[in-house]
């Protein structure tokens, strides 16, 4: 079960010893690991090393596996998840596909089963890329998004909206996504900011308060009496539509 090419493989456990376990197990295999003790951490790490497989743990420090997943899939899409976790039930693993994982294993579990199921995450993913090595191929899946006569492009980063047409930050297309991928649902401030931001612990909510002012403004016949970006009180807010 040798690999003919090195993979990087990331691990966000923040028990040393079962981390340390999977490191070696993974090395002896041929891949090379690295961990990261923390949800934060994870997400620092994804961004600077460019992993090819993540296995994620659900009870991490600070921020959860859960806010990492959501804020992972708001940029990557094809990237193999592994959800690795104690947290077992049907439920668990009902919410973890709806984030968006590829697989699930409950600990305990069999190392060569876990093993097997890297090694097919990563042959699985070795098929969505070009036979010359250049990436992932091009999809035409959701690329637009409209609503209550707005439709924003993903690829160009633009809104065709009220204003006319704008040219969105990346930190509003990713809160917009944020919003989409949850729609119809209460999304607390604390929530939007771990996902959308990456931020964990105690950050000013004003800075998704001031996010949401500029959506209404972009997107809302009327910013003062929303339809599509509601807040609701005590919770945060919720976005939807027809």
């Amino acid at each position: 079960m040798k690999q003919t090419e090195q993979k990087r493989i990331l691990i966000v456990e923040d028990d040393v010893h079962i981390a340390e376990g999977l490191k070696l197990n993974l090395t002896l295999q041929g891949y090379e690991a690295v961990i990261a003790g923390s949800g934060t951490a994870g997400l620092k790490m994804w961004k600077e090393w460019n992993p090819q497989l993540i296995i994620l743990d659900i009870m991490l420090p600070g921020m959860d596996g859960w806010s990492v997943l959501r804020h992972i899939r708001l940029e990557e899409e094809r990237l193999p998840i592994l959800i690795l976790s104690a947290k077992g039930t049907p439920d668990d693993r009902v919410k973890g596909f709806s984030c968006g994982v590829d697989d699930y294993l409950a600990k305990p579990f069999n190392l060569e089963e876990f093993l097997l199921r890297v090694q097919r995450l990563l042959t699985r993913a070795s098929w969505g890329k070009h036979p010359e090595g250049g990436g992932p191929e091009e999809t035409t899946e959701s690329l637009e998004y409209s609503f209550g006569g707005n439709t924003i492009d993903w690829q160009t980063l633009t809104a065709s909206c009220r204003q006319g047409t704008i040219q969105l930050t990346e930190q509003e297309a990713k809160l917009l996504k944020v919003f989409i991928a949850n729609r119809g649902k209460p999304l607390s401030r604390k929530l939007l900011l771990e996902v959308g931001w990456g931020y964990s612990g105690i950050t000013s909510t004003r800075t998704v308060d001031n996010f949401i002012v500029r959506l209404r403004k972009y997107f809302e016949e009327d910013p003062q009496n929303p339809v599509f970006f509601r807040s609701l009180r005590s919770v945060g807010y919720l976005f939807d539509h027809p």
